[in-house]
């Protein structure tokens, strides 16, 4: 574990630069109101002096010129977000200004902050652990309701509780099976077997239950992946137009101009989607489309939901034969395949079609019971009806976004190396395997856990995850 070692004060803009009425910059560390006083002149007495959970007026000078006139919020160690004195100047949104008290605060003995410092000192100094600090950043970066209320979840404490309880009771019975490794001359048996056998069945199947639900989690979180795919000029493309309301994709009427997947995301209803524009699917020769093809296929295969489009003014048997190709490549246990019958502003002047219910038919007869929606990606026909479908398909996930669910990479990893040592765990236990072997399986297990709330962390994890956090949280 992390020992705090933070002797030094840091600074930094706390919201982003751009257009606005009030800008905040943070101060936070041993000397955050020293230097902050050094700064600021408050109208009455002296921020060092002032009661934590207060706000002050004052004014900043930069020389003998008024820079500008601002309100300081000052918090008092341990009841802050640090954990640390801390000071909160809100000032004018200039980007000269805020450049300028940068300056001063600098000059006054602070530094500049790393990005994510302020929530490293948080966890640092014990105001939450590993995984709510990272918690913190993807409630920043949340973009719909759903990845809103993950974060809010794992930030109040999610599943950290649960893991916790269960890293408590596997220390007792790993402190038993140390001690009997202790007393091994003796032949005294300290840790009790079937109550072991127990609680790793039931750590087992809390961990395989959390790790699963890192698809669902992961989904929310960085969008639910919705592969367009389909024919060559199907009008995949500007399906993705019309589902973004602006032109993302290059639109030709050239087959194969679509080498390589395009990807977006927008939110509809309370979910976040990415949707992935792939190379029309045909017999090609040429290299480059060849393996953009490859790359449609492949994103079929993890996608949530895929969206076959299907050229309505193409003769009945050929659609047939698309809507095979496509309806091969999904398993349809696990993922949701919406058919879309798209060019319908043009299918009235194809003899070969007499109208969309034979084409429905056709297709319910190879047994497909994934839905079909008429559209026109060209005039924005159907596009309202198919956001509908596309939000009607989450709405199970929104309400499971309440509940606590994986949505971190490196929890996910930490919690399969985890269920891993236990399961040898549980396997060596219907063996004559030594305690000792047991035990360090035990410990390996406990220490993936631990990792994923920083009880066992380095200073070169830490650096790691809070380099991808925003400067001034």
């Amino acid at each position: 574990m992390i020992i705090s070692s933070f002797n030094d004060t840091i600074c930094a803009p706390a919201t982003s630069s751009g257009t606005g009425a009030v800008s905040i910059v943070r101060v936070s560390g041993p000397d955050a109101l020293a230097i902050a006083d050094k700064v600021i002149r408050l109208k009455k007495g002296t921020i060092t002096e002032a009661p934590g959970y207060s706000v002050h007026y004052g004014c900043i000078y930069d020389g003998p010129e008024e820079l500008d006139q601002v309100l300081v919020t000052v918090f008092r160690s341990p009841l802050s977000y640090t954990g640390e004195d801390s000071v909160e100047i809100s000032c004018h949104a200039s980007s000269y200004i805020v450049q300028r008290i940068m300056f001063l605060l600098i000059e006054a003995g602070a530094r500049a902050a790393e990005p994510g410092e302020f929530t490293k000192r948080a966890f640092v100094n014990g105001k939450m652990d590993l995984a709510q600090s990272e918690a913190v950043a993807d409630l920043i970066a949340s973009g719909s309701q759903a990845a809103h209320r993950i974060a809010v979840n794992q930030l109040r404490g999610g599943y950290s509780e649960e893991l916790q309880k269960m890293r408590s009771k596997l220390l007792e019975i790993t402190s038993l099976m140390e001690l009997e490794l202790d007393f091994s001359e003796e032949d005294v048996q300290f840790a009790d077997r079937t109550e072991l056998k127990r609680l790793t069945d039931d750590a087992c199947a809390l961990i395989n239950s959390l790790a699963g639900t890192f698809r669902l989690g992961n989904a929310i979180k960085n969008g639910v992946p919705v592969a367009i795919v389909g024919a060559v000029n199907s009008g995949k493309s500007t399906l993705l137009n019309a589902l973004l309301g602006e032109d993302r994709a290059i639109v030709s009427d050239i087959a194969g101009t679509t080498r390589d997947t395009v990807e977006e995301t927008m939110t509809i209803g309370s979910t976040l989607f990415r949707f992935i524009d792939t190379a029309g699917i045909r017999d090609a020769e040429e290299t480059i489309e060849k393996l953009g093809i490859e790359r449609t296929f492949k994103k079929i295969s993890q996608a949530d939901i895929v969206l076959a489009v299907l050229d309505l003014s193409l003769p009945i048997d050929r659609i047939k034969a698309d809507a095979d190709v496509i309806k091969s490549s999904v398993d349809l246990t696990t993922q949701k395949l919406i058919f879309v019958g798209n060019k319908a502003d043009i299918m009235g002047v194809n003899k070969n079609v007499n109208n969309i219910c034979n084409i429905v038919s056709s297709i319910e007869n190879q047994q497909v019971t994934s839905p079909f929606i008429q559209i026109s990606a060209l005039t924005g026909k159907g596009i309202p009806e198919l956001k509908k479908m596309l939000e009607i398909t989450q709405s199970d996930r929104v309400d499971a976004s309440s509940s606590v669910l994986v949505s971190n990479a490196r929890h996910y990893s930490e919690l399969t190396a985890a269920l891993q040592d236990l399961t040898a765990v549980r396997q060596a236990l219907d063996t004559t395997l030594s305690t000792e072997l047991i035990a360090q399986d035990l410990r390996s297990a406990l220490s993936h856990l631990g990792a994923i709330t920083g009880e066992f962390t380095t200073d070169e994890v830490l650096s790691q995850i809070f380099s991808h956090f925003c400067i001034g949280k």
